[in-house]
């Protein structure tokens, strides 16, 4: 039988924590790490009427993309939203866990989920997230002992690119030393000035193997003192980050990308939004799940002709479709635009539960929680 805290482990693996923003709070809400799930529900909200139906559906864990307590409380009264969520969680023994801007920014997750409603090929980040931090340790060694000191390094963390380890670079030169009074050199005399024949070795590291590398190198290394490199290298942009830009198989005029958008979405009473020349042609779209309009000067850097978000703010979509060639605008409901994501997070758990030889029911909640639920005029 499976625990809360699996279904808390593989989401931590397809979503990190890492990528999450500072202001989020994800991860387990509410509930028993320990307690056993045979159902999960999945859902944007957390809102009574989720509780409710993941009540009916026998679900012990709730599975939402916005967390439940992403602002402090100071009481837990039933006669308070918060508060009855939270009751009513805890007396049908349902678990309550959110992955929201971690899966905002992991690849296959929200905004790649928005992408795909579009089709969008060769994607790539809006604002990228940094790759692995890491470093390139270069030291001089003697011609013998380069292998010892290549293992070493590799089996402390070094050296390992991709689906490869132990890789290293050498290239042969001449060292030069004075051993001085006290010291006990491996070759020399002291105060003899010595030139010997080494070679240079360089093997990059992630950031947080250097402190076991270093020891590992004044370990294996022969000389007494060993001279040594320690360089921090410039990350690369990764597969990760805010939003997705791709290109559409094939153009389209604004006014059809909208259409085929909207389609694409759970319906809602407020539909999409088009700004801009409705008969532009769109070749490359920028997509961000949520409230977009904090990314709007990243979208002028891109060669987006349309960029499709939520929640954009009168003034804000006003200046920007000002802007001398700036992008067509289409504001699409909050709700719907990461709806999308739950089918996908759905077909994750199902294939780490397959993995796993486990029992799993989950649901994707249909249940509306868009806050508008009529529009009139216009």
């Amino acid at each position: 039988m499976l625990r809360v805290k699996d279904i808390v482990g593989w989401i931590t693996e397809a979503y990190p924590p890492s990528l999450a923003e500072d202001w989020d709070r994800i991860g387990l809400g509410c509930g028993d790490p320990d307690a056993e799930v045979g159902s999960v529900l999945l859902a944007i909200d957390p809102t009574a009427d989720v509780v409710a139906e993941a009540r009916r559906t026998g679900a012990q864990l709730l599975l939402t993309h916005h967390p439940l307590l992403l602002r402090g409380l100071h009481a837990v009264r039933r006669d308070e939203p918060k508060g009855r969520v939270l009751f009513d969680l805890i007396e049908g023994g349902i678990a309550q866990l959110a992955a929201h801007t971690n899966a905002d920014s992991a690849a296959s997750g929200v905004s790649d989920a928005l992408a795909d409603v579009l089709g969008l090929i060769d994607r790539r980040p809006l604002q990228p997230q940094p790759g692995p931090a890491l470093d390139k340790v270069v030291t001089f060694v003697p011609p013998e002992h380069v292998e010892a000191v290549i293992d070493a390094l590799a089996d402390a963390g070094a050296g390992a690119i991709g689906d490869y380890d132990r890789c290293a670079f050498t290239s042969p030169g001449t060292g030069q030393f004075r051993p001085l009074p006290g010291a006990e050199p491996f070759l020399g005399d002291v105060g003899e000035l010595e030139r010997t024949p080494e070679v240079r070795v360089e093997l990059v590291l992630p950031r947080g193997r250097r402190a076991g590398v270093l020891r590992a190198l004044r370990a294996s290394h022969p000389y007494e003192e060993p001279a040594f490199d320690l360089l921090e290298l410039a990350a690369e942009p990764s597969d990760a980050g805010l939003g997705r830009v791709g290109r559409l198989p094939e153009p389209l005029p604004a006014r059809e990308v909208a259409r085929r958008l909207a389609a694409g979405l759970p319906p809602t009473a407020t539909g999409a939004r088009l700004g801009g020349d409705p008969d532009r042609t769109i070749a490359t779209v920028a997509v961000l799940g949520g409230a977009g309009d904090s990314l709007l000067d990243d979208v002028l850097l891109t060669d987006a002709d349309l960029y499709v978000t939520s929640d954009l703010r009168h003034h804000p979509a006003q200046d920007f479709l000002a802007r001398p060639g700036a992008p067509a605008l289409v504001d699409v409901p909050h709700w719907a635009a990461e709806w999308t994501w739950l089918p996908h997070a759905e077909q994750m758990l199902t294939r780490r539960a397959s993995e796993a030889g486990a029992a799993l029911t989950t649901t994707v909640s249909t249940l509306n929680t868009d806050p508008w639920v009529e529009r009139f005029g216009g």
